[in-house]
This record gives C-alpha cells, sequence and structure tokens, in this order.
C-alpha cells in the first residue's frame, strides 16, 4: 500500500502545484504534457510490468520499478537545475521527460500492487482488500492535492517529487523484508517488439490528440504522418501478438464478454478522471482565487466521495458476492455529475463547484475498485497478473487521452476567449506567464501592462479559463454517458471462493497453490 500511494500521491500532488510550475518553468499550452508525459509512460509500461512480474516473480519486479520511480522522482524535482543541460534543453522539456521516465516505474508500482493481492486472496475475500487498496488510493487522492497545495505554497514545487524519496525508501526496506513469495521458475519470451509496437502506437495517438488544431493543421502532413503510424504500428502489433508464445497483451482475454466490457469502462473513468484532476485547480486558483493549499482543500469533497463509496463496496461485495449493480449506478452518478460541472463559470461560488465534486467522487467510487475485481475474476488465475496489467493500462490509455484532449480543447477555448475578448497579443501573454495570476504572476502582469490594463485583463483571463474549463466538461460528458450502458452488458459471474467448492474448483487454497508453481 505504501508503493501503491507513492505512484497515486504523485500524480495528485501535481495537480494544485501546476500554475506554479508553468509559471517558473514557462507556457501555460505546456501544461497538459507535464500530466500526459507521467500517464502516457504508465501506459505504455504497465502491461510489460504485469508480464515480467507473472515470468519473474512479483517481488523482484514490483522492487525494480519502486527503485525507477523514486530516481524519476529525484530527477523531476531537479528539471531546470542541471546547467549544462539547461543550455540544450528547455527547463519545461526536463521535466516532461523526467516525469515519463517516473511514469514507466509508477506503471509497475499500479499494476503490481492489485496483482500481488490478486495472488494471495481468492477472489471472494477479495472485496475487502480492494476496498483497502481504494482507500490508500482515496487517501492519495485526498493528500495528494493538499500536499501539493501546502508544498507550493510554503516551500519549492520541487519537494512535490523530493518528498518521494522517504516513503519510497521505507517501502523498499519493508517489501523486502516482509513480502514473502513463491519462486517461480520459468522459461521466458519477452514480447519486447510487440512493446514497443504499442509504445509507438499510443504515443502517436496522443501527439495526434495534443498537436491537431493547435501546433498543427487536422490536414497538415503532420498529423496525417502520425494517424499513418499509428494505424500501421497497431496493425503490426495485433500480428504479432497473435503469434508470439508469450505476448506481453494476451488478446484471448478480450474474448471474456466481462473483461471486454469493463476494460472499455476503465478507459472511460481514466479520460474522466485524470482530465477533472488536471484542470480543476487551475480554475479554483485562478477563477476562485484559491491559493494552492485552499485549491487541495476544494477537491477534498470529491476524494471523500471516492474514499466512502470504496470502503463501502468493498464489503458489500465481500459479504454478498454480487457487483453487477454497483457499475451502472456509478456510471449515471458520473454522468450527472460532468452535466452539473459544465455549468462552471467565473462566478460560480466553491460551494456549488464542491457539491458537483461529491457527485462525481460518489460515480467514482462504485466505479473503480469494482471494474478491476470484475476483470480478475474474468480470467484463469495463469493470466491473473497481465489481467490486473491490462485493465489498468486501459484505464491509463484512457487518462492519457483524456489529459491531451483536455488540453488541446483547454487550450483552444483559452485562446478563443482571449482573442475575443482582450485581442491575440493578450492571449500569447497569457501563455507567457503561465495563468499564475498568484502575486508573482499579477506582479510579472504588472511588468507587461500599463497599471489601468491589469485589472481588466485579469477579468479576461479570468473568464477564459472559466470558459475553458466549463467546456472540457462537455467532451467529458459524451464519454461518461457511455459508462452506464456499457456496464448494463455486465454479466453476474460468481466470484471464485464463494461458498462451498467442489473437487477441482478454485478454491482460495486451489488458487494460492496453483499460483506457487505457475
Amino acid at each position: 500500500m505504501l508503493a501503491m500511494m507513492l505512484a497515486m500521491l504523485d500524480n495528485m500532488v501535481v495537480g494544485t502545484a501546476m500554475p506554479k510550475i508553468v509559471g517558473e518553468l514557462g507556457g501555460l499550452s505546456k501544461l497538459s504534457w507535464v500530466v500526459t508525459a507521467y500517464v502516457l509512460g504508465t501506459s505504455v509500461s504497465t502491461p510489460i510490468w504485469g508480464k515480467l512480474g507473472d515470468l519473474y516473480g512479483r517481488k523482484k519486479v514490483f522492487l525494480t520499478s519502486v527503485v525507477l520511480f523514486m530516481i524519476g522522482s529525484m530527477l523531476s524535482g531537479a528539471a531546470g537545475e542541471f546547467g549544462w543541460l539547461n543550455d540544450a534543453v528547455n527547463p519545461m522539456t526536463q521535466l516532461i521527460a523526467f516525469r515519463a521516465f517516473q511514469g514507466l516505474g509508477a506503471g509497475g508500482l499500479m499494476v503490481g500492487a492489485f496483482a500481488l493481492i490478486g495472488d494471495l486472496v481468492p477472489p471472494r475475500e477479495r472485496g475487502k482488500y480492494q476496498g483497502l487498496m481504494g482507500g490508500i488510493m482515496a487517501i492519495a487522492m485526498i493528500a495528494g492535492p493538499l500536499v501539493g497545495g501546502l508544498i507550493t505554497d510554503h516551500a519549492s514545487w520541487r519537494w512535490i517529487f523530493y518528498m518521494n524519496l522517504p516513503i519510497g525508501a521505507i517501502g523498499f526496506v519493508m517489501l523486502l523484508l516482509f513480502l514473502h513469495l513463491p519462486v517461480r521458475k520459468t522459461e521466458h519470451k519477452i514480447d519486447w517488439l510487440g512493446a514497443a509496437l504499442l509504445g509507438i502506437s499510443i504515443t502517436a495517438i496522443v501527439l495526434i490528440t495534443t498537436w491537431g488544431g493547435g501546433e498543427y493543421e487536422w490536414a497538415s502532413p503532420q498529423i496525417f504522418g502520425l494517424g499513418a503510424l499509428a494505424l500501421v504500428s497497431f496493425g503490426v502489433f495485433l500480428l504479432v501478438e497473435r503469434r508470439h508464445p508469450e505476448p506481453v497483451l494476451p488478446l484471448h482475454i478480450f474474448k471474456n464478454r466481462n473483461f471486454s466490457v469493463v476494460s472499455g469502462m476503465g478507459f472511460l473513468v481514466g479520460f474522466a478522471l485524470f482530465g477533472v484532476v488536471s484542470f480543476l485547480p487551475l480554475y479554483q486558483q485562478t477563477v476562485q482565487n484559491a491559493s494552492a493549499t485552499n485549491s487541495g482543500l476544494l477537491l477534498l469533497p470529491m476524494m471523500m466521495g471516492v474514499l466512502v463509496t470504496s470502503f463501502a463496496i468493498g464489503r458489500i461485495i465481500t459479504n454478498t458476492g454480487k457487483y453487477r449493480i454497483f457499475p451502472i449506478i456509478g456510471g449515471a452518478i458520473m454522468a450527472v455529475a460532468m452535466l452539473l460541472l459544465t455549468r462552471l463559470a467565473d462566478d460560480t461560488s466553491r460551494l456549488e463547484s464542491s457539491v458537483y465534486m461529491v457527485l462525481l467522487g460518489l460515480g467514482m467510487g462504485f466505479l473503480m475498485q469494482t471494474t478491476l475485481l470484475i476483470a480478475q475474476n474474468s480470467v484463469e488465475m495463469k493470466d491473473l497478473g497481465v489481467a490486473s496489467s491490462t485493465a489498468t493500462f486501459v484505464r491509463s490509455i484512457g487518462g492519457s487521452f483524456g489529459v491531451s484532449i483536455f488540453g488541446a480543447v483547454f487550450n483552444s477555448r483559452l485562446r478563443d476567449s482571449m482573442t475575443e475578448t482582450a485581442g491575440p497579443k493578450a492571449a500569447a501573454m497569457v501563455d507567457q506567464f503561465g495563468g499564475n495570476l498568484g502575486s508573482e504572476g499579477m506582479a510579472q502582469l504588472a511588468k507587461l501592462l500599463p497599471a489601468d490594463q491589469v485589472e481588466p485583463m485579469v477579468k479576461a483571463i479570468k473568464h477564459a479559463i472559466a470558459y475553458a474549463t466549463s467546456g472540457l466538461f462537455w467532451w467529458a460528458l459524451a464519454f461518461a454517458v457511455l459508462v452506464p450502458v456499457l456496464a448494463w452488458f455486465i454479466k453476474e459471474v460468481p466470484l471464485r471462493g464463494a461458498g462451498p467448492q467442489k473437487a477441482g474448483e478454485d478454491s482460495p487454497e486451489a488458487a494460492f497453490a496453483l499460483a506457487s508453481v505457475e
């Protein structure tokens, strides 16, 4: 749980610090890439970590991911501090690259934690453990924005990355000493070609959604070239996976209807969640005049909704063995919350936005752990690790696409609003100082404009950011309404380990024995 908290905490602390980071390192238009790079690194590496854990043993693979994550954290905190590197690489580009490296380690932390639980606990009992893991995720969601805000307000934003080092060190030592798992000896054939092709395809798609209509025209050779690269690499990836003896992403697991349905739902949930957490702090700090600390506090209602429902649903599933109704309810609640969040404006009160976020958190709590539990229960024990990694991978891919698409929409609507109200030069100026309307941003803005123009410019910026933020939720709503529709097609399959077993059935003891000898 400590190791998993590292990955979740780091994803959450960055949001409240982003206005300060982009204000210092430059470029509001690059805000989404700081998040996208991390999520993309997580997405590309997740299926690889799951397969490596299946082949080489989860403990050593899990420990390796902890070490990589800590190195990535150290480098991210030091972005722009390497004098020899600054001349060749822009500090913001450095941070984006280091965040991608950090994400490689985070992919192993997420899938490893869930796969370890899957190794040792039968599905019927797994609900309460998934509830605990969901609770840790919720605590990270709650503590992350608040801690990120506190550090940003009272120290340097760099410490949001450095703080991972002591937590990671404690987690590493405890795992090394106290995590005892069966040692497996297996002949291995790692699907490196499949992993590379999958990474190329995903990266190309993310670049299309990020650059299309902004950096390059949609009909430009660059966008068409990226589209062709994505299609070709993904097509070749499918051929490789069909023929490789140990594919990084076994296609046969998608033959199970429940697994395919919850994978689609996971994509949509990731799309919505990462987009919300990435851009709401900017709205809160600029439009609602919250400090970084207060913007963390303003996210607490949503995170508390996730925490409460994760615990409650985990216990109910353990006691009843029933789960189908929960993702249907959660999807409907999430869609309603997205619709309400489209009402965000420059005069929306903190209380009103908090109510909307509570509702969103409740919907997320119904979905996040339940979908993973269904995915794990849909496959054979030998595919447990790769099923966990695939479910996490699909959610991460949704988050990666969500952040990149949201970023493109946000930047486009921001430019349009600023150009309409204050002219194109004003739109370029907003990107120059990062939209940071704290004391530092205001001081910088005052240097760029005559005194009588500062206040009208601030009003224009606030209106533009509110307009851009509300537009994001119309996009999120289009995806969110599909979640309960997909959930309706889930088939209620008894959880393994439920009730008395017949001879040869997957009892808890049999499941553990199978995991021990794989």
